[in-house]
């Protein structure tokens, strides 16, 4: 028999997110040809219930000082940080002599697998990508506290390209100290940077130019926690359209009761997730809350979907056809639902304006035009003709044929 491969999946718990999705990636893989490994901060252990793979525990920064960062704009890293985290990546990799290292949002990867001679892939958004145009929009930073929007979103147009450098100088930095060129002052080539690097998206969304060989487009990488389902699951109201809202693991949680009163009084089922973000002192009488849902299934579900506007939520709406609403945080999220929104299926509203009449309208508004729906369901058919696991099996194949 042929040695199984070796892939060492890392991921940077600061979000579900970056943990769910390569745990979607590893899970499809064929367990008589690879031997996978996953290593990530043990903060998300309800994540691998079942998972049939060995895992490893790394350090990630705490998910508050994270979300604090993208508030306040600033650099999520140091160069400290970053450099304990090489170190720690080449420890691990000395330990596990992976084939292929995947990591989704480990920045350090750029520099440790490098100089521990594995390839990397790296899996992101493509609303990150140096080849990827974008219009981007203030998002929710202290200035927009006391300014009026277009004010804040003319200051930051003006600011963002210094802003961006001032993110890059961490990595390159200790990059420097390990030998390696800088990836100079572009954020988003800090980002994406690796021997391969997929984007979890589609180009009709987020069109790209100049694309190099060794990036692609994989599609959505879809994936909801194994956890029970709650005692009402299976007991909800019919004749009503359902309604799910989860503000996310990187959303407003103390957004959720207000988004609850703005749905209270309409004639809907609201399903909603708290991920553990927020304690309700009240649910209204047409409300089902429980801390998870399986967002997939509740998707399917629903005839709308509310979110923090971030991919992992949004694409599960869209993956079934359902349009949706985005209350938008930080810039990836207002980044996302931009191509969604231009593609006619969501709209955005911003989390440091939220206001309960405005969701209830933009709520009444998607569920009363029929353009939206289409819209969605167009880019279900799309998210159809992509399948990420395969794509991810392709690129592995050919990576390991070809080292």
């Amino acid at each position: 028999m042929m040695q199984r491969k070796k892939i060492l999946f890392v991921a940077e718990a600061v979000t579900l997110a970056h943990v769910g999705r390569p745990l979607a990636l590893s899970a499809s893989l064929d367990r008589t040809e690879y031997e996978v490994h996953f290593a990530c901060a043990d903060r998300y252990g309800f994540c691998f219930e079942g998972a049939d793979l060995v895992r490893w525990t790394i350090h990630s920064i705490p998910n508050q000082q994270f979300l604090q960062a993208l508030a306040d704009g600033k650099p999520v890293y140091d160069a400290a940080t970053l450099a304990g985290y090489v170190e720690e990546d080449l420890q691990l990799l000395r330990q596990v002599r992976p084939d292929v290292v995947v990591g989704d949002f480990r920045l350090s990867l750029s520099i440790s697998a490098r100089l521990a001679g594995v390839p990397y892939v790296s899996l992101i958004n493509a609303y990150w990508s140096p080849f990827v145009e974008q219009e981007y929009i203030v998002p929710s930073l202290p200035l927009t506290r006391f300014l009026p929007i277009p004010l804040a979103n003319a200051l930051f147009k003006l600011a963002r390209p210094l802003a961006f450098a001032l993110h890059t100088i961490p990595l390159n930095k200790v990059r420097r100290r390990h030998g390696l060129p800088s990836l100079g002052w572009d954020l988003n080539r800090v980002y994406t940077d690796a021997d391969y690097t997929l984007y979890a998206d589609v180009p009709e969304l987020f069109p790209p130019h100049d694309l190099p060989a060794n990036h692609a487009f994989i599609g959505p990488v879809l994936w909801s926690p194994p956890l029970p389902l709650p005692n009402w699951w299976d007991q909800l109201p019919a004749g009503r359209p359902l309604v799910y809202v989860t503000v996310g693991s990187s959303g407003h949680g103390a957004l959720l009761p207000g988004v609850l009163r703005a749905l209270a009084g309409l004639p809907l089922t609201v399903l909603a997730a708290t991920v553990g973000m927020v304690k309700l002192d009240a649910v209204p009488d047409n409300a089902r809350v429980a801390d998870f849902l399986p967002g997939e299934e509740a998707a399917r579900r629903a005839a709308l979907v509310i979110c923090n506007g971030g991919s992992p939520t949004s694409h599960q709406a869209l993956a079934a056809g359902v349009p949706l609403v985005g209350i938008a945080g930080n810039l990836d999220q207002f980044l996302n639902m931009q191509g969604i929104v231009a593609a006619g299926a969501g709209a955005l509203l911003r989390a440091d304006r939220f206001d309960e009449a405005a969701l209830r309208q933009a709520v009444e508004g998607l569920l009363a035009t029929p353009a939206a729906s289409a819209a969605a369901r167009q880019l279900m058919v799309i998210f159809g003709n992509y399948r990420s696991s395969e794509s991810f099996s392709k690129l592995l194949s050919k990576i390991l044929t070809t080292t």
